[in-house]
């Protein structure tokens, strides 16, 4: 993987190639056969998963029967990098996946040697967060009626 490659992201996109060069040197490769479970709900968060190849199926532990599949150029966990907690979906492969792995531990050591770009990215992901979000509110029926309260749908979020 390279600065290049993290382009088709769209968490990574506006990113410069320098700070996705930095990013690239704390990610970890992980593939992966079909059927491999990622993680459990219930589990702690660990970190941003980026998916390069393959596909994921995330479902809720909160939703029943609510999945999503997700594909090459997806990303899962983002929140995790910042928040420790308990997952609220599991994942796993649907197909043999390639995977790169930001842990937050990595993380952590990447905003003491880059604090430039990992602010960047922080802000990045705070903007999806807040784009999911407001997707998610426009899809309620309580949001279409108008109501002041929704229920948010958290495997728009991919956990």
């Amino acid at each position: 993987m390279n600065a290049v490659e993290l382009k088709r992201f769209q968490l990574l996109a506006e990113l410069e190639d320098e700070e996705r060069e930095a990013i690239v040197e704390v990610l970890e490769r992980v593939e992966l056969e079909a059927n491999v479970e990622l993680f459990a709900a219930g589990e702690q968060s660990e970190g941003l998963c980026f998916v390069a190849e393959g596909g994921v199926r995330v479902e809720s532990a909160r939703v029943d029967g609510s999945a999503l599949e997700l594909g090459p150029g997806a990303v899962l966990g983002a929140l995790s990098l910042v928040s420790s907690g308990a997952r609220e979906t599991s994942a796993e492969t649907t197909c043999r996946s390639l995977l790169y792995v930001l842990r937050r531990s990595a993380f952590r050591r990447f905003a003491d040697e880059a604090p430039r770009a990992a602010c960047r990215l922080l802000e990045a992901i705070l903007r999806d967060t807040a784009r999911l979000g407001r997707e998610a509110l426009m899809l309620t029926p309580e949001a279409q009626m108008g109501s002041r309260s929704a229920v948010v749908d958290p495997t728009r979020a991919a956990d």
